[in-house]
């Protein structure tokens, strides 16, 4: 079982002069399930190397289970800072996608047209794609093999926009995710802020927020398992 995971490579919170990047959470709570599963798991980023911490996500306050154990693990800490550049992979060596969120994605990846191509490859080979949070910004410019929006009269979820609101953001985004699901002709739902929800339609799985990152990361290898 080989899963590929996909991070941000930017850095920039738009024109506020703050950072931002990938959310510890949403990156180290898949990863160890995945890792707890036996998976092969290859990371990958636009350009490579390290990618940029949402230095929000490393407060004391949003620190998990998760985060505490990839704080004490050298090994997944040196294959975070050694990602493989998007540009080279296939879809073909993977059985498997997954997005961690954070706001880099949407400036980034959204737009990535070899981010976008992977998608549509694994979507088409029938290999299931998940995204969590931020991350199902990724999603914006996928198409299905007719043309039409990937998302287009699927259930989807992804960060809301109230949950957007409530960190302040919603004018700096380049897009709020809710809106841009709902635009493609996805089927949108969401829970009340913060709480766990995921949504698994055929090969798509995305989930609503931090909270979701395990549920999301256990909806693949559950799709996994069925395709298998």
């Amino acid at each position: 079982m080989k899963i590929l995971m996909i991070l941000t490579s930017h850095d920039q919170l738009g024109d506020t002069g703050k950072k931002t990047g990938f959310w510890l959470e949403e990156f180290a709570a898949p990863y160890y399930v995945f890792k707890d599963a036996g998976a092969e798991i290859t990371l990958a980023s636009p350009q490579g190397g390290q990618p940029p911490l949402d230095p929000k996500s490393d407060a004391p306050d949003a620190q998990t289970e998760a985060t505490d154990r990839f704080s004490q693990d050298p090994e997944a800490q040196q294959a975070l800072a050694n990602t493989a550049v998007l540009a080279t992979l296939s879809a073909a060596d993977y059985d498997a996608v997954f997005y961690p969120g954070g706001h880099g994605p949407l400036w980034d990846l959204a737009n990535d047209a070899h981010s976008i191509a992977l998608i549509e490859a694994f979507y088409g080979a029938n290999k299931p794609v998940a995204a969590v949070c931020h991350a199902p910004g990724v999603l914006r410019h996928a198409k299905a093999a007719d043309g039409s929006p990937l998302v287009q009269n699927k259930g989807v979820t992804g960060f809301t926009n109230s949950e957007e609101a409530a960190v302040g953001l919603t004018d700096v985004v380049p897009f709020l995710v809710e809106d841009m699901l709902t635009q493609n002709g996805g089927h949108y739902s969401k829970a009340e802020d913060w709480q766990v929800h995921v949504v698994h339609d055929g090969l798509l799985i995305t989930g609503q927020n931090p909270a979701s990152s395990e549920a999301a990361a256990q909806a693949l290898l559950q799709a996994l398992s069925v395709a298998q």
